[in-house]
């Protein structure tokens, strides 16, 4: 898991990939985290990600560096632990402009079975499970 969050903090930027209805969705994201052995991710509870999460948990993220690509698919697990919302804001700080913990609004969820995969076109894929 921790060369999976590695990988993931040095892209910057990855996309998560969701389903609304028969619908795909897909957008940028930029928080990971691990706290207590856990990889989370960070959104509000008002945004679309979230309902679409909460109808349905599986999910996807792609980030890609240096000739390499990752796909992390997964069930989101929602975490009302107010110590993951307040560890998530204090690795991502930028975000305190616009979430609390003890807010309505933050939700941190974490991945649950997740299958990691590397990959790029010279080398065989690498993959990880937590």
């Amino acid at each position: 898991m921790q060369e999976v969050y590695e990988f993931i903090k040095k892209c910057g930027t990855y996309y998560l990939a969701t389903v609304e209805g028969d619908q795909p969705r897909v957008r940028p994201f930029g928080t990971i985290d691990i706290f207590e052995g856990k990889l989370y991710i960070q959104t509000g509870k008002i945004k679309d990600v979230s309902k679409q999460l909460a109808a349905n948990p599986k999910a996807e993220l792609c980030c890609f560096a240096d000739g390499t690509w990752l796909r992390l698919a997964g069930t989101l697990v929602n975490d009302d632990n107010l110590a993951a919302k307040e560890h998530m804001l204090d690795e991502h700080p930028n975000l305190k402009a616009m979430y609390s913990a003890e807010d309505e609004n933050t939700q941190v969820l974490y991945f649950k079975d997740a299958t990691a995969t590397f990959a790029s076109f010279t080398a065989e894929p690498k993959v990880i499970t937590f």
